[in-house]
């Protein structure tokens, strides 16, 4: 269970890529006082990375060197974490994980608009057709903390926010 020493929650906002989850992040950000952070950033900016994968043209990153970063950081409180996968963080950090997810043509639209190649597109794709980061994150957490959201339309999105605006408020008159 997470620390309830700290004044503010820690929370993880995970999906398939291409689900909303940085959009959802920054905004939470900026109506909140707590501080985003994107584990990939993190990963780049303090050569957490362990080498790049040229069949997905991405980076494949150093978990251990990624939570040795962000330990002390989690600790303070107040953190959104901002990652696509969920299973190697330590289940103390979090007070809650929200598990975005997205209709397959919405994906499929923005997935394809960030010029991502088609077999990396259709795994992505997949992984959302088989709800494998809400399993991931249901298998990785207490089931009380861990809650879906659709993220669809901007209405959706807005929905979203209030919802872990007011989780958040909650949270801190305990």
């Amino acid at each position: 269970m997470a620390d309830s020493d700290r004044s503010l929650p820690n929370i993880l906002i995970t999906g398939t890529p291409g689900v909303g989850k940085s959009s959802l992040c920054q905004k939470l950000a900026d109506m909140t006082e707590m501080e985003w952070i994107d584990v990939g950033k993190i990963a780049k900016d303090k050569g957490c990375l362990e080498s790049y994968d040229e069949e997905y043209q991405c980076s494949v990153l150093d978990e251990d060197k990624v939570l040795d970063e962000m330990e002390d950081m989690m600790a303070e409180g107040g953190k959104i974490v901002d990652y696509h996968g969920c299973d190697f963080f330590p289940e103390r950090w979090f007070d809650a994980v929200f598990v975005l997810r997205t209709s397959n043509t919405v994906l499929y639209d923005r997935l394809a608009l960030r010029g991502y190649s088609t077999k990396k597109l259709e795994e992505n794709i997949q992984s959302e057709i088989f709800q494998v980061l809400l399993d991931e994150a249901k298998e990785s957490y207490e089931s009380e903390i861990v809650h879906e959201l659709q993220n669809n339309t901007l209405e959706e999105m807005e929905k979203n926010l209030t919802d872990i605006k007011n989780w958040v408020e909650a949270w801190k008159s305990k």
